[in-house]
């Protein structure tokens, strides 16, 4: 199934989006948590995503594969979502985790959750945006499994999911424009940061798209080991959106009472500015 979307002037992402973002969020973080990669509940987790996401009208697709860990070969999945114009079109790729961290008791409600909840309501959104613009770039969601790393980040470690896709993405030969990793970003104290090891240009973008939007973005003066730099390494620009400063992150207070339905619509408002601006 293909989306045929006709372009407005400008993105929306309203208040019902975000409900529907917290909603989905919610429901994925206490009913399936914990959900860590390679595991059955972890699986389960994926096929959530996917027949919520298709319920929601997206056309999701499973892209299982084998990683080498620490803890021997594991079986994980990756959900993908095109909107696709034309096959000669650049790609726009927007980017959460859904898997939760081994070994700590995290529902993981904003670190994983909350995004991939936003990720359903953004396709929502993309399904009724309508006007006159002819379109300019396919747009392609992933939900990512194995960003938690199980020791410590390194080769074999971490991103499993991330590096799988980047290669999916370079054996098609596809042309992409920007990849946007969003992570953490229902925080009820939000404040959306860009690390320093992120594509100035796309770093730029945030910043202004945020001043357009009333969104306020801000740029860290360190550097974030996330799943943008998988697609980094790959050779694709790549941006981490992401609120490191997160008390709760990976703990078992890690739960939807610390995730805000305002800061879902923050963030949703931001990623529209940002599709509007690539796509000028």
């Amino acid at each position: 199934m293909l989306f045929a979307l006709i372009l407005a002037a400008s993105l929306s992402f309203t208040e019902q989006h975000a409900a529907s973002a917290y909603s989905y969020a919610r429901d994925l973080a206490d009913n399936h948590s914990p959900r860590d990669a390679g595991t059955v509940p972890g699986k389960i987790a994926a096929n959530w995503i996917l027949d919520t996401a298709s319920s929601a009208g997206l056309d999701v697709r499973r892209d299982p594969f084998v990683a080498e860990t620490p803890r021997g070969r594991r079986s994980m999945m990756n959900l993908t979502a095109e909107f696709k114009i034309r096959s000669d079109a650049e790609w726009i790729v927007i980017v959460s985790h859904y898997d939760t961290k081994s070994g700590t008791g995290c529902p993981g409600a904003n670190d994983g959750a909350s995004t991939s909840g936003l990720l359903i309501a953004l396709g929502e959104m993309l399904q009724v945006w309508k006007g006159d613009r002819p379109p300019s770039s396919n747009i392609m969601f992933i939900w990512t499994d194995g960003e938690e790393c199980m020791q410590a980040y390194g080769p074999n470690d971490g991103f499993w999911g991330s590096r799988h896709a980047a290669q999916v993405m370079r054996r098609k030969g596809m042309k992409v424009k920007a990849v946007i990793v969003l992570d953490m970003l229902g925080d009820e104290n939000l404040e959306i940061t860009v690390p320093q090891n992120c594509d100035e240009a796309l770093a730029k973008l945030a910043v202004e798209a945020g001043e357009k939007c009333g969104v306020k973005v801000r740029r860290l003066d360190g550097k974030v080991k996330d799943d943008h730099l998988a697609f980094a390494e790959a050779g694709y620009p790549a941006i981490d959106l992401i609120d490191f400063d997160y008390p709760h992150w990976h703990t078992p207070e890690d739960t939807m009472k610390h995730v805000s339905e305002r800061s879902l619509e923050q963030s949703g408002r931001l990623v529209a500015a940002m599709l509007d601006e690539l796509m000028k």
